[in-house]
């Protein structure tokens, strides 16, 4: 979400600002790090929900739904975000290429892409909560 909301004010950045912040500070560093431990974790827990779930109707369906999301996510990232990633390292020891604006879109934009994909995964995964929630109040109910 930060790669979002930071998009429109990034866009505006001129090469060597970007490329500064981006490439030489690496001011996302942590985001490698830090960042792919949580996304990992998300979408672990998220599939061990599935099967905690399962047999449990639209809950099952809204997790499975939030799970996938969460996965497909993580291989936009793979597919668009890492090579990027990749080629900004070359940018330490070699020129910064003319059309470097195609591969800050390309980064930009897989972010944001992604960071959608994900608020939908999440979205999915609190509905399966809440349609679970109103069933549990009829059974203590009946239980109480």
């Amino acid at each position: 979400m930060a790669h979002l909301l930071e998009l429109p004010q990034r866009m505006q950045f001129d090469q060597q600002l970007w490329v500064r912040v981006t490439v030489i500070e690496n001011v996302y560093r942590l985001f490698g790090t830090v960042g792919a431990a949580f996304e990992i974790t998300a979408i672990m827990t998220a599939i061990v929900l599935i099967f905690l779930v399962r047999g449990r109707g639209s809950t099952f369906y809204w997790t499975l739904v939030g799970a996938i999301l969460l996965l497909l996510a993580f291989a936009s990232w793979i597919m668009f975000v890492a090579p990027m990633n990749e080629e900004f390292g070359r940018w330490l020891t070699n020129p910064v290429p003319d059309d470097w604006t195609r591969y800050r879109n390309q980064w930009e934009y897989s972010h944001a892409a992604s960071a959608f994909i994900k608020l939908f995964g999440l979205s999915s995964l609190v509905i399966s909560v809440l349609v679970e929630t109103p069933k549990m109040r009829s059974i203590h109910k009946a239980q109480g």
